[in-house]
C-alpha cells in the first residue's frame, strides 16, 4: 500500500515552463525552471527542445532530479525548450502520459505542455475519434494537440486559436515548434502564466519563482485570452478569443503557489500572511502559541501571530527527506506514516494551548492524526484555525479535490467536522475575508466554486442514465457541482 500524506490537501495541477534564446543552455534552464516548479506536480516531468530542424523530448516517472538523474537531453544549437511537471487531474498515472507531447503533422512537428483541465475534453475527444483520430494517451491535453493537427488554418497561430474555440475549461500552453515558443492562457484565466526576459531570449513559466532561478526579468503575466508568440524577431501577441468572466483560482494563493511568486500582480506571500491576520480577527482564538502545518500554513500562521499578538514557534517539525508517497506495509500503522513526515516538537507544545494553522482541509483524516499527535505531545488544548473557507465542491479546472462525497465539509457542519478530528475548537476564514486577504485581484475575477459552488466556465457532468458525459454550459441548471 502507498499512503499520501498529503491526501488531505487539493492535489497540485501542472508547471510548465519554456524558454527561446541562442545564448543560452536551454535544456539546462529549463530543467532550473521546472526544479523552481516542482511543488506543482510530483508525479512526471519531461523536456523538449529544438535546433529548428530536429525535436526531441525526453520524459520519464519521478521527481525532475529522478527523470534526468543520467543526464539533460542534449542536442547542439537547441535554441528553444519547454518543461512540464505534472500531477494527473485528467488520465492515469503512466509514462504514456507524461508531458511535453510531441506529434508530427503535416505542417512540421510541435511539442505541447499543458496546465489546467478540459471540461468538455470527452465530448471532443469522441467527436475526433469519430473522424478518425487515433488518440495514444488518456489525457485532454492530446484533444489539443489532436485538434492543431487536423486544423486547416495556414499559420501555427490560427491553427491553435481555431482549435481553442472549440475546448472549454482551464488550460495554459506551452507550445514549441521549430521555430517559435508559444504561451496562450485560456479566456478565464484560471491558471498563472507569465513571461520574463533572459539575455538575447524570453521565458514562459507557470509562476514568477521560475523565472528568478534562471535569472530572468518579470516583464508581464500573460493576459486571459492571450497567445504570446516568441521568435528570432522577438515577442508578439495576439488576442485569440474575447476575455470570458476572469476566473482566476484562489487556491493559486491559499496553498498552490510558491510563497515567491506574484501572480497577475498579487504577491502570493502577502496574500497568505493577510489571510493569517484576518482568520486572527475572525476566530478570537486565545492559545499560549501560534504553529502552523508545515509548509503551506506557514505564512498564514505568521500572519495570525501578528496580528494576535500570540508568539509563533515551530510546534510541528518535517522531515524533508520523505517524499509525498511512501510505502506503508500495513493499515493499522498509517499513524507512524504520518510521524515519519511531521513530528511535535514537545519543547513548544507541552503544557500549552495551540492554536494550529493550516491553509485547509479537504478528508480531514490527517487533520484528525495531527491534532491527536499534538495532544499525544502534551498539548492542553489544540484550536485549528484554517486559512480558507470549508471546500464544499470539487474542482473542474485542474485541481484534484476528490469527489463531492469525499469532501468532509460537504458532508459535516463546522462542529461536527471539530468533533471528527478532535479539535477544541475549530474556525475557517470567512468567504469575504478571504476575498478581503486579496486585494490588488477584485474578487469578481476569482474562482471561488470549491466553496460556494458557483462554477465560472460549466462543468462536466455524468448522465446518470447513458453514463456518458455531456456538457452543461451553465452551473446554474444543476444547482452547484457534485461529481
Amino acid at each position: 500500500m502507498h499512503f499520501d500524506f498529503d491526501m488531505d490537501k487539493p492535489r497540485e495541477e501542472c508547471g510548465i515552463f519554456g524558454i527561446l534564446s541562442r545564448q543560452d543552455d536551454v535544456a539546462l534552464n529549463t530543467y532550473w525552471g521546472l526544479y523552481a516548479l516542482q511543488h506543482r506536480g510530483q508525479e512526471s516531468a519531461g523536456i523538449a527542445l529544438t535546433d529548428g530542424c530536429r525535436m526531441e523530448v525526453e520524459r520519464g516517472m519521478g521527481l525532475v532530479n529522478e527523470v534526468f538523474r543520467k543526464g539533460l537531453p542534449t542536442m547542439d544549437g537547441a535554441t528553444i525548450s519547454i518543461g512540464h511537471v505534472r500531477y494527473s487531474t485528467t488520465g492515469s498515472s503512466l509514462l504514456a502520459n507524461t508531458q511535453p507531447l510531441m506529434v508530427n503533422y503535416s505542417g512540421g512537428r510541435i511539442s505541447l505542455a499543458h496546465n489546467g483541465n478540459l471540461t468538455n475534453a470527452r465530448e471532443v475527444r469522441a467527436m475526433l475519434e469519430e473522424k478518425g483520430s487515433v488518440f495514444q494517451t488518456s489525457i485532454d491535453s492530446e484533444v489539443i494537440v489532436n485538434l492543431i493537427a487536423r486544423s486547416t488554418q495556414k499559420s501555427i497561430e490560427d491553427k491553435i486559436g481555431e482549435s481553442l474555440s472549440q475546448v472549454e475549461g482551464a488550460y495554459c500552453l506551452l507550445i514549441m515548434t521549430e521555430n517559435k515558443l508559444i504561451g496562450v492562457r485560456d479566456p478565464n484565466g484560471f491558471r498563472p502564466l507569465c513571461i520574463g526576459k533572459l539575455h538575447d531570449g524570453w521565458v514562459m513559466a507557470s509562476e514568477s519563482c521560475a523565472l528568478d532561478t534562471v535569472g530572468a526579468e518579470f516583464v508581464r503575466d500573460v493576459e486571459p485570452g492571450e497567445m504570446v508568440i516568441a521568435d528570432k524577431d522577438g515577442l508578439v501577441s495576439r488576442r485569440f478569443a474575447s476575455e470570458g468572466p476572469q476566473a482566476l483560482c484562489v487556491f493559486e494563493y491559499i496553498y498552490f503557489a510558491r510563497p515567491d511568486s506574484s501572480i497577475d500582480g498579487q504577491s502570493v506571500y502577502n496574500a497568505r500572511f493577510a489571510m493569517g491576520r484576518q482568520l486572527a480577527r475572525e476566530s478570537g482564538a486565545k492559545a499560549d502559541v501560534v504553529i502552523s502545518v508545515p509548509d503551506s500554513g506557514t505564512t498564514a500562521a505568521v500572519g495570525f501571530s501578528h496580528e494576535s499578538g500570540i508568539p509563533f514557534a515551530e510546534g510541528l517539525i518535517k522531515n524533508r527527506y520523505i517524499g509525498r508517497t511512501f510505502i506503508q506495509p500495513e493499515q493499522k500503522k498509517r499513524d507512524t506514516s504520518v510521524r515519519l513526515k511531521l513530528n511535535a516538537n514537545r519543547a513548544v507544545v507541552a503544557g500549552k494551548s495551540v492554536v494550529m494553522v493550516d491553509d485547509s482541509i479537504v478528508r480531514g483524516t490527517t487533520s484528525g492524526k495531527i491534532v491527536r499527535m499534538l495532544k499525544e505531545a502534551g498539548a492542553t488544548a489544540v484550536h485549528m484555525c484554517v486559512s480558507s473557507p470549508p471546500i464544499m465542491y470539487p474542482c473542474y479546472y485542474g485541481i484534484d479535490t476528490a469527489a463531492r462525497k469525499e469532501l468532509v465539509a460537504s458532508m459535516k457542519t463546522i462542529e461536527e467536522i471539530r468533533r471528527y478530528i478532535g479539535a477544541d475548537s475549530l474556525t475557517y476564514l470567512s468567504l469575504e475575508g478571504l476575498k478581503n486577504a486579496v486585494p490588488h485581484i477584485p474578487c469578481g475575477q476569482m474562482c471561488y466554486a470549491c466553496f460556494n459552488g458557483d462554477y465560472p466556465a460549466g462543468v462536466p457532468c455524468e448522465d446518470l442514465n447513458n453514463n456518458k458525459y455531456v456538457f452543461e454550459a451553465a452551473c446554474e441548471k444543476r444547482g452547484g457541482g457534485e461529481s
